[in-house]
Formats: structure tokens, C-alpha cells, sequence
């Protein structure tokens, strides 16, 4: 692609339409590399979607034909930043956002782009996608969470290749560790993201966003029995499913309230 043909480069970009929102990446020219400026904006952008109990679904995605190569490192070692500045607020941000996240890979991720689509609850990516991690080859020790996230999403062995070798990998390898939960030809890539951002937009709110905390909180291994229990006990006398088993003996679409 030319660069006459890229999108004029800015931070990032949100758009709210109903229940699901999309932050995308505009610095195409340069691979979708994050400034400072860039995550502090994606940061506040975040706080508002999670501030937004509307907002059930989020779709990252990046413009021109990357994804996102990670941070600027040209940034490292300029004097006082913004704390929120920093990297790993910004992918654990995303991993405990509220709503469902989706990644959705056009291009290739490179560097620190690749935990901010990991941080994702799903990721669906072209078939031209691909991928590589160089922080051992340029000196780097990778921030813990980010190690952590690696280890327990695509496990340890995968973790360890990837970081340790630097290699690039495509799209099919991607899909075969489970970093990629479905892999389309480019052209079919956005309506099969809009399908999934549609059905999850779809399900009764607080059990969405209840189940996707739950889950996540195993992962981390920092699951909460109490908290469990009283998120189903809480969904048992919910208007959400009082209307769930309606719609189903009526043969009806559910309307949910979030209630």
C-alpha cells in the first residue's frame, strides 16, 4: 500500500454505536506504533467505556495494514512521562475491561502490539497476519504482566519460543497456539468481527460481564468463591433471566434490561 493511500496519522480513534465500541490505531505510516500521547488517550478512552455500562462489546483494531508494532522506542529514557504512559497499564486495562474485547488483526503485530491483542478476550485475524515478539533481542526484560498474560493464555512452551528466539510466525502457527481464535481471508475478516461483536451484544449484560470477570479471574489465579456465588445467586433473581426464559417459551427474541 502506498502511504499516499494511508489515513493522516492522530491518536487513536473511538466510536460508540449502540453497545459496541471501536478504538482504532491511526498511525498507519508507522506501522500503528504507540506514542506516550497515544496510550494515555487509549487509557482515558478506556475509563470511559468501562464508565459506560451501554457499552457491552469493544473492538481494537488498527488502520492501514498493520495491526500495531508495540511501543515507541524511541520514547524510552526522554525524562518524566505521564504515569499513564506506562505500557502495562495500558494492556492490563484492557484485559480487565468491562466489556468483552476483540482484537481484530488486519496486519501483522509486532512487539508490545502482540500482548495488547493478547489482552483481548478474543482475537480474529487475516490470513496475512503475523507476528513476533523482539524484546530479548533488543535487550529488553518484558514487563511481568505482560509475561504473565504469555504463560497462562498461550502457555509456557509457546511463551518461551516466541520470546526466546524472536522468530515471526504467520497466521496458521498463530491460530494453532490459540493466540488467534479464528483466522479469515482479509475481505472477510470485519463482517465476521461485526457477527461476534452482534452476538455478544446480544447476551443479558450482567452475566456477560459477570462470567467474562469470573473466568479471567481463575486465569489469574485470584478467583473469589464468595464473589462467585453471590454473582449467581444475584443472576437467579435478575429481571435478565426472568426475560431470557420467556423469550424462550414465547419463541422470541429476549429484550434484555441489564437488571
Amino acid at each position: 500500500m502506498d502511504t499516499a493511500d494511508l489515513p493522516s496519522p492522530s491518536p487513536p480513534v473511538c466510536h460508540v454505536d449502540g453497545p459496541i465500541a471501536t478504538l482504532s490505531l491511526n498511525r498507519p505510516a508507522v506501522h500503528n506504533r504507540l506514542e506516550p500521547g497515544d496510550i494515555v488517550a487509549l487509557r482515558e478512552m478506556l475509563a470511559r467505556i468501562d464508565d459506560d455500562p451501554a457499552v457491552r462489546v469493544l473492538v481494537l483494531c488498527g488502520s492501514g495494514p498493520t495491526f500495531c508494532s508495540g511501543y515507541d522506542l524511541n520514547a524510552f529514557g526522554t525524562g518524566p512521562r505521564d504515569p499513564l504512559s506506562d505500557f502495562q497499564g495500558l494492556t492490563d486495562a484492557v484485559e480487565r475491561c468491562r466489556a468483552v474485547t476483540i482484537a481484530r488483526l488486519g496486519g501483522p503485530a509486532y512487539g508490545g502490539g502482540t500482548d495488547l491483542a493478547l489482552a483481548c478476550d478474543f482475537r480474529y485475524g487475516a490470513d496475512t497476519t503475523r507476528m513476533f515478539m523482539p524484546a530479548v533481542r533488543f535487550g529488553l526484560q518484558f514487563y511481568p504482566n505482560g509475561l504473565r498474560r504469555w504463560v497462562t493464555r498461550l502457555g509456557l512452551q509457546a511463551a518461551k519460543r516466541l520470546f526466546l528466539t524472536g522468530e515471526t510466525i504467520d497466521a496458521a502457527t498463530m491460530h494453532r497456539i490459540g493466540f488467534l481464535d479464528e483466522v479469515l481471508p482479509g475481505h472477510a475478516l470485519a463482517d465476521a468481527v461485526d457477527r461476534l461483536a452482534a452476538t455478544l451484544a446480544a447476551m443479558p449484560p450482567r452475566a456477560l460481564e459477570g462470567t467474562k470477570r469470573m473466568l479471567d479471574d481463575i486465569a489469574r489465579q485470584q478467583f473469589d468463591e464468595a464473589l462467585g456465588r453471590e454473582l449467581y445467586r444475584a443472576s437467579l433473581a435478575s429481571d435478565d433471566h426472568r426475560e431470557a426464559l420467556a423469550a424462550r417459551a414465547d419463541k422470541r427474541p429476549p429484550h434484555f434490561t441489564g437488571t
